[in-house]
């Protein structure tokens, strides 16, 4: 017997119910973003391997463990992307557009990473991202955020809450390594080994880990916004002023890092507590370094990502769509009319199914499964005297009339 074939672990089939919620959700990212003048670009799913270990870094568990690289056929070296923001800089630096002003840029689709599949984390996962090129100042990273806001609300997410840090800069950051290193060293019997190692690679990750302990013994860690330069104070105040004046709440989470240096100053997360250790739906920030390590000019730039699955676990699953018109055609010969004329019914704009022919009471029953508002009876009087009998199916009301009658009749 041969094997069932069954779609690869952590990688699901988007079944109708399920791209109703997803098209939902792109819908409303669509609206608002262009309402902020964010333009949407379509941009690779394979790219350069290359590409992600100078913009993740080559001993990141997304790169060494998680991505899906290969070799082709002509010996390059490639993979499906695990985020889009490597990608969109790759674009706008290959368009050559670092000197025609500040870009803003969306886009949709799915990323790829091999990790333990669990609720909320999936090795194929949708997701629409933002970002805007060419921009600095707190204003635009208010901007930002209340775009994000916008969004999450046009969904119905009210429940969520800000949490906001900055990261500093390449002249405050390297002062605040140093006084968390001494913490940490300080605190070593209290941290867990992974920890230990990240302490010597990559302090700041260290404020990131999940375990207990851990978390524990960070509470009294020394917090990044206690050593901020006078710039990214003065632009972090700024930034929380906006809001202000926005009425768009928010928390301060000194808890909130990026473990690459080319991420500075504003970092956000929106995140709930409906979704367990899987809370955050929305994060970004600022990345004002990513564009000249991948081989640009230094260029400012702020963005997010938003996981599509994770957000219609907060949903509820829109409805199916409901038909206008079932047809129903009686006798062989009133068939190919029939089609006529729910192909006529489609072209004024009505959703309508036709229901093939053959024996009534199957048709009849099908009809009643679509759950259409009106059904729409074509014997062959009717084709003859061309007229359609309909039934509104709510009301049981039924007549026969012509086809400009029954467009009133259905727009009543």
């Amino acid at each position: 017997m041969a094997k069932k074939l069954q779609s690869i672990r952590g990688i699901h089939d988007g079944l109708p119910e399920q791209v109703r919620c997803w098209q939902h959700i792109e819908q409303a990212a669509r609206t608002i973003f262009e309402r902020y003048a964010f333009s949407e670009v379509r941009l690779p799913v394979l790219e350069p391997t290359e590409l992600f270990v100078r913009s993740i870094g080559a001993a990141t568990d997304i790169v060494s463990k998680e991505m899906y690289a290969f070799v082709d056929q002509g010996g390059d070296h490639i993979c499906l992307r695990p985020e889009g923001t490597a990608g969109a800089v790759r674009a706008y630096l290959q368009a050559g557009l670092t000197r025609s002003g500040a870009q803003r840029w969306y886009y949709m689709g799915p990323m790829f990473r091999r990790e333990r599949p669990q609720k909320g984390r999936l090795r194929q996962f949708q997701q629409i991202g933002l970002e805007w090129f060419g921009v600095s100042g707190p204003v635009e990273d208010v901007e930002v955020l209340a775009l994000a806001e916008s969004f999450l609300k046009a969904l119905g997410l009210v429940d969520l809450r800000l949490e906001l840090n900055s990261l500093g800069c390449d002249q405050c950051r390297p002062v605040y390594r140093t006084v968390l290193v001494d913490f940490l060293r300080n605190a070593a019997d209290r941290l867990c080994e992974t920890c230990h190692e990240r302490t010597e690679k990559n302090p700041m990750r260290v404020l990131d880990c999940k375990e207990e302990r851990c978390q524990s013994t960070l509470r009294e860690a020394p917090e990044i916004t206690g050593h901020l330069c006078a710039a990214c104070a003065s632009h972090f105040e700024q930034l929380k002023l906006g809001l202000d004046a926005l009425g768009i709440g928010y928390e301060v989470n000194p808890r909130i890092v990026r473990g690459l240096d080319y991420y500075n100053r504003t970092a956000f997360e929106f995140v709930t507590d409906r979704l367990g250790a899987q809370g955050t739906v929305l994060a970004g920030g600022r990345y004002d370094g990513l564009i000249e390590e991948l081989g640009g000019p230094a260029t400012p730039a702020i963005g997010f990502a938003a996981g599509v699955e994770r957000l219609a676990m907060l949903l509820e699953t829109p409805e199916s769509p409901r038909p206008d018109f079932a047809i129903v055609s009686l006798g062989e010969q009133t068939l190919v009319w029939s089609l006529e004329q729910a192909d006529w019914l489609r072209s004024q704009g009505f959703v309508v199914v036709h229901c093939g022919g053959g024996g009534a009471k199957r048709q009849f029953k099908l009809a009643d499964r679509e759950h259409a508002r009106f059904t729409a009876v074509i014997g062959e009087e009717e084709m003859q005297r061309n007229l359609i009998t309909v039934k509104d199916m709510e009301t049981g009301e039924q007549r026969t009339m012509t086809r400009q009658e029954v467009v009133t009749f259905a727009h009543r």
